[in-house]
């Protein structure tokens, strides 16, 4: 098993690359740092209205969680829709589930649009019951999602087991509105889209330094320097010490995911409609089939070791118990991603100075909550009033035992990996 650099998905999508380090000194309206959905989201909805944007990724399109994603593409967020009000209050937090909710169609109308090639499907994802306890859970989110007149099902394990291919779980809510996608594709095919609309981007180029100067802002980089009216920090997981206080206000914690070799036939059976799959587990795995057959399996944690690594060893396990038909399977390839997790899991957006803006915390639900914040923002500085973003603008705060959370979790998260693996 190799481990990858990015992901799978660094290698599979049919989408190109796109590297262009920035040469020379440069200005323009919208600089948007980091090449990830957000700040692609950004550059193509800015470059449509007229805006001269221009994205700086210290690395590669994708690098991020981006291209390291599941690539589910969700409806709604973590949290079910009662504790969203609870923690927004009823009127904000009905309109922030109703926009998630809605989140989807603008992921695969831009898909369609702009023509990106990122095998997409749209026969919705599965939440799939570990236990008896998950199913309850479950039954009550149908429930809360029922009365907002959301198309999901809430379904039997003989419903689940048809679906799925397997007898493991207990049932499954099967929500229509989602979908998969691969997710390097995407963010691959939105930087193409922005290309296209008149957006430069230039790869390989790490802002350094950001300061604000004569009213504009200057993102200082060792090829050059962009001097823009407005900007926008897209890096979520991956925020350094450009603006500490991004950073500071989430646990970071780790996603990991292990790719089968194709399967073909072999495989036909697991997930025939091609849905993708997380588990009400406390340490949630996900399970997805790629467009060329393989099985991808992840789970919350860092991928541990190589070929006879721990990691390697949970995923043959977990394999033996969902699909023990398949046999001794080999896998292909492992990576891991960061997700920017808060104690509420809500999204935030903040205004950082004047014209400097930053969203972060998507708590795992990049795909959806990055092209929405993306487009928001782009609305918002071109005349929309503060009302058109998912959620207000907040302060950054500095998320409390920050470092101790995230070795708890780290240790938690791989105690669960020596559990199952043996």
């Amino acid at each position: 098993m190799t481990h990858s650099s990015v992901s799978l998905w660094d290698g599979s999508s049919a989408e190109p690359d796109h590297h262009a380090p920035l040469q020379g000194d440069v200005t323009c309206d919208l600089a948007i740092v980091g090449g990830g959905y957000t700040g692609l989201s950004a550059a193509l909805h800015g470059a449509e209205t007229g805006l001269d944007c221009h994205v700086l990724e210290a690395e590669t399109i994708g690098f991020g969680g981006s291209g390291r994603n599941v690539g589910l593409v969700n409806a709604g967020l973590w949290l079910p829709p009662e504790k969203v009000c609870d923690r927004l209050g009823q009127e904000a937090g009905n309109a922030l589930v109703e926009r998630m909710g809605r989140a989807p169609e603008l992921v695969f109308a831009l898909i369609e649009k702009h023509a990106i090639r990122c095998a997409p499907t749209r026969t919705g994802t599965l939440h799939a019951a570990h236990a008896p306890r998950g199913l309850r859970e479950l039954r009550a989110r149908a429930e809360a999602w029922h009365r907002l007149g959301a198309p999901v099902d809430l379904l039997t394990a003989g419903e689940t087991a048809e679906l799925t291919g397997s007898k493991a779980f207990h049932g499954a809510l099967r929500d229509h509105r989602a979908g998969t996608i691969d997710p390097m594709g995407y963010a691959r095919g939105l930087a193409r889209a922005a290309l296209a609309a008149g957006a430069c981007i230039s790869t390989g180029t790490r802002v350094e330094r950001l300061t604000r100067e004569n009213g504009f802002w200057k993102l200082e980089t060792r090829s050059g320097v962009v001097t823009a009216r407005h900007a926008v920090i897209c890096t979520n997981a991956y925020s350094g010490d450009l603006w500490p206080g991004l950073r500071r206000q989430y646990v970071p914690i780790r996603f990991f995911q292990l790719a089968t070799e194709p399967l073909g036939a072999q495989a036909a059976h697991i997930l025939p409609g091609q849905q993708g799959l997380w588990t009400t587990a406390p340490v949630m795995a996900a399970l997805r089939r790629d467009a060329d057959g393989r099985i991808i399996l992840g789970a919350m944690g860092s991928l541990l070791g190589g070929d006879t690594g721990l990691s390697l060893r949970w995923g043959k396990r977990m394999l033996r118990r969902l699909y023990p038909e398949l046999g001794d399977i080999r896998f292909e390839t492992g990576w891991h991603g960061d997700i920017a997790l808060t104690a509420d899991h809500i999204f935030r957006v903040h205004r950082l100075d004047e014209n400097l803006y930053a969203p972060s915390c998507y708590n795992g639900r990049g795909i959806t909550t990055g092209t929405l914040f993306g487009q928001a923002l782009v609305e918002h500085l071109t005349g929309a009033s503060e009302s058109v973003l998912p959620v207000p603008f907040t302060e950054p705060k500095p998320a409390a035992a920050r470092a101790l959370k995230s070795c708890f979790h780290e240790a938690a998260f791989s105690a669960h990996q020596v559990l199952l693996s043996v």
